[in-house]
């Protein structure tokens, strides 16, 4: 399928050709559903933890004596009924990656890049760069197509500095190359703007 190439000025400088098996394909929900659970499951830090009574530092007294006081049967102070004592089947560190499989991954990501095109939210933009790291020309690139109030995805083929240190203090916007074109970004965004030779490259990589 072809699809029209702009300038940061948004006017039409060309087409580009790309490819019907990642541009315009079906996908299930629920494989969209499961690379995202995946995704986010990978995100999490699993650092949270608390202590069991076993880790608790304190006295291992016996609090008061086991018959004849009227009150309950108790051990130590570090149980997990008494403030300051441990916790009962609290979180520990753990790792929340699980495995899914390539295709799946694969699948998602044309499924979603086709439904952002079809949505007309994919915009193929010629390559361009910047003389210095300015944020103020990356809102005017944004401000050309109407999205500098929007969230967006910038795709570059490779790492500009230039271009990556001018959209990275926008708090809508986000850079990523191509190798690290993902899913869960893609669906996040309200607007995906890829570069002609990020285009070109994602027609290798997935085809």
């Amino acid at each position: 399928m072809e699809a029209n190439v702009v300038n940061v000025k948004k006017e039409n400088v060309g087409t580009i050709e790309l490819n019907d098996s990642i541009f315009n394909t079906e996908v299930k929900e629920h494989t969209v559903w499961e690379v995202i659970k995946w995704q986010l499951a990978s995100r999490r830090a699993g650092t949270a933890s608390t202590k069991t009574r076993a880790e608790i530092r304190g006295s291992r007294r016996k609090i008061l004596p086991q018959k004849g006081t009227g009150n309950a049967r108790h051990g130590d102070k570090k149980a997990n009924i008494f403030v300051g004592g441990g916790v009962a089947h609290g979180p520990h560190p753990r790792d929340y990656y699980y495995a899914l499989p390539k295709k799946v991954r694969k699948k998602a990501l044309k499924g979603v890049l086709s439904m952002k095109l079809k949505d007309g939210e994919i915009t193929i933009i010629e390559d361009f760069t910047f003389d210095q790291p300015k944020t103020k020309k990356a809102i005017e690139v944004l401000k050309n197509f109407g999205l500098d109030q929007s969230k967006v995805l910038l795709v570059l083929s490779e790492k500009d500095e230039n271009v990556v240190r001018s959209f990275r203090n926008l708090p809508k916007a986000k850079v990523l190359l191509v190798e690290g074109l993902n899913t869960y970004d893609i669906l996040n965004a309200d607007h995906v703007l890829i570069t002609k030779s990020a285009a070109e490259k994602i027609n290798e990589r997935l085809g």
